[in-house]
């Protein structure tokens, strides 16, 4: 490319896709409606010029890094929730790595049903088909990996400094940016398929932050004093997963379950939780491999938490 300043040739195209000079012609008018400048010369080729500023399955895709993830990806301007469209695609057989991204939810969903707000064109609103090799018992341990792959890429990214509240919610300087919803389709002893949603404010300024929220939710944007480019944090988010995931298929939890423990709100401190027996103050040690907080009382006894409230601070109680 560097001899013919940044040009590709449509036969060269043509050979490397396998399909016909007609067809890459009809590409890069494609490529064209969707906002990039394409320069074409003849017996040089093509050069793109600049890309939209936006996201599109064009957009995604071109660069992204991955093996298998996002080659399926979906995208749409409005949904009610890309949860939603991911179940559909799923029992539609498509496959494990399918992505569906939409530029704004109207009913967009977090854990126990909890509306979540999701702007147009201010955050990542995405759903990842996954059909692992697993057994049911193990799906929260994907849960975790997506909480741990957020807090690594806000990281590159940026100098901010995230923690991921158990079991799913990424916070920087307490405030609540991102959240995670695992659902899952499975029999008995093996899981059919996960849809892994991922919603984070990326790009709300302070106003956008709906009043009752603004104490206990922030954006990328805020907290970095930056704008993100979100297309191009997706495709670190994809890249990055897949390489997580991989991992973690090959070599077990292990590796997750420490960087999720580094990440971990609250750890090594003291809350106070509360279950339907009783109420008492504990220090969070950390997680075990199906998804449960590890407390220690002062009495030096360990408990395993999968359903609790917890005070996690000045806001009061926090269902989990």
């Amino acid at each position: 490319m560097d001899k013919n300043d940044g040009y590709v040739s449509g036969q060269q195209l043509s050979d490397q896709l396998e399909i016909s000079r007609t067809a890459v012609w009809k590409h890069m008018k494609e490529l064209e409606k969707d906002g990039y400048k394409i320069e074409a010369i003849q017996r040089k080729g093509y050069r793109i010029i600049s890309s939209p500023d936006k996201v599109s399955e064009n957009t995604v895709q071109w660069g992204l890094n991955t093996d298998w993830l996002g080659h399926q990806l979906y995208h749409y301007k409005e949904v009610a929730s890309t949860q939603d469209i991911a179940h559909q695609l799923a029992k539609q057989g498509k496959p494990h790595g399918t992505v569906v991204i939409a530029d704004e939810q109207v009913k967009g969903k977090g854990r126990m049903s909890r509306p979540w707000h999701s702007p147009k064109g201010k955050g990542i609103w995405m759903s990842i088909l996954l059909r692992p090799d697993l057994v049911p018992v193990q799906a929260p341990q994907l849960t975790l990996l997506a909480a741990t792959v957020l807090a690594e890429v806000f990281i590159q990214k940026s100098e901010l400094k995230p923690q991921i509240k158990w079991p799913n919610d990424i916070l920087i300087n307490h405030k609540k940016v991102s959240g995670i919803l695992t659902e899952m389709q499975a029999e008995h002893d093996q899981i059919q398929y996960v849809v892994l949603g991922i919603g984070i404010n990326v790009n709300q300024a302070a106003d956008d932050i709906q009043g009752d929220l603004r104490h206990k939710a922030s954006s990328l944007r805020i907290e970095s004093e930056e704008e993100w480019s979100i297309a191009e944090t997706i495709q670190c988010i994809l890249h990055q997963f897949e390489k997580t995931y991989d991992q973690f298929m090959s070599q077990g939890f292990k590796k997750v379950k420490n960087v999720w423990e580094k990440y971990g709100y609250k750890i090594g401190e003291q809350v106070t939780i509360k279950t339907m027996k009783r109420e008492w103050q504990a220090e969070l040690i950390g997680i075990e491999p199906d998804g449960a907080l590890k407390a220690r009382d002062q009495k030096g006894n360990e408990e395993k938490l999968y359903s609790a409230e917890i005070m996690w601070g000045e806001g009061g109680y926090d269902a989990k």
